[in-house]
């Protein structure tokens, strides 16, 4: 049994030890402060609409997309689920051989898209961020430009310049080099055309890696008798490779399901997966074989992400 305490106890506040305190030695819990729980009620009032517009907006149409692929293509309603059965039918459609050179045509799209933007954005961001001076935020923002005008009108636009009586041949005619080239319906018509609407998402992650880079670096490279190539490779590019790999994802991964620029650009010989997605939806009026291939494509790409993350991304992000 604990004994009282004591008057001197008592006149220094010490609390008596309870029964169980005084069995197990254990201390007592200490309540939460309540400026901690304030702070975390502010943390979750600003995540709140955060959290409402993902849910609304990319949740519950990923949802939909995938109830909509289990489903049966109706007469009066494009989906159906009769009886509450699921159709998987609709996956092994998708997955047939007939779709395999099409989606191979699209990977080459997206991939020679990236390597494009790479290849043109590098430079451009190594300029900007090594000798842009106070003229930085200017031509940064000369690449943001064109996302003021909708993508279908620039894709119009580049549709009227390489037509076959378009502005390409016109100024191609009054130089004596002829009139009758063929740039749309062309293989590198549309990859010049995702080049162009995708090369910004290459630029900027890799300014942003540029910028951050020690200039000291170099100096001290050729201080030490390195060339000009071996200082590129070994201090500019592994600098910048948290900004290659978030460019090529960000590339890749729009290019992969664009469907305009195919469509306005190129032909029946240069139909992408985004294009054969989104005629199901269209003219050919089968929603859940479209949803189906939708959620193949969303897959392929996660696992690609998984993939190139884990092998390439992971020493540098």
């Amino acid at each position: 049994m604990a004994a009282p305490p004591t008057s001197e106890e008592v006149t220094n506040g010490a609390e008596p030890p309870s029964g169980d305190e005084g069995a197990t030695g254990a201390a007592p819990v200490t309540p939460r402060p309540r400026h901690a729980r304030s702070e975390g009620a502010k943390a979750h009032g600003l995540l709140g609409p955060t959290t409402i517009w993902l849910t609304l907006f990319l949740l519950a149409p990923l949802v939909i997309v995938i109830w909509y692929s289990v489903g049966t293509r109706g007469v009066i309603n494009p989906v159906q689920h009769p009886g509450g059965k699921l159709n998987w039918s609709n996956f092994s459609r998708a997955l047939d051989p007939s779709f395999l050179p099409i989606f191979i045509r699209t990977v080459a799209y997206a991939a020679a898209t990236t390597v494009a933007s790479l290849i043109l954005g590098f430079p451009l961001a190594y300029v900007i961020a090594r000798f842009g001076g106070t003229w930085k935020n200017v031509l940064l923002g000369l690449i943001i430009l064109p996302f003021w005008t909708s993508y279908l009108v620039r894709m119009y636009a580049w549709r009227f310049i390489l037509d076959e009586n378009g502005l390409a041949n016109t100024v191609l005619g009054s130089l004596g080099l002829g009139r009758n080239h063929q740039f749309t319906n062309t293989h590198w018509a549309v990859v010049l055309g995702l080049t162009y609407g995708f090369l910004p998402f290459m630029v900027l992650p890799l300014y942003a890696s540029l910028e951050r880079m020690d200039a000291g670096l170099i100096e001290a490279a050729y201080d030490l008798g390195s060339n000009r190539f071996s200082t590129f490779w070994r201090i500019t590019f592994r600098t910048s490779l948290p900004g290659v790999v978030a460019g090529v994802l960000l590339t890749f991964i729009p290019a992969l399901g664009d469907f305009v620029t195919p469509q306005l650009l190129g032909g029946t010989r240069t139909q992408t997966f985004g294009s054969t997605i989104q005629d199901q939806f269209g003219q050919g009026q089968n929603w859940p074989l479209g949803s189906a291939m939708a959620v193949l494509l969303m897959a392929f790409i996660l696992v690609g992400v998984f993939v190139y993350t884990s092998r390439v991304g992971e020493d540098v992000l």
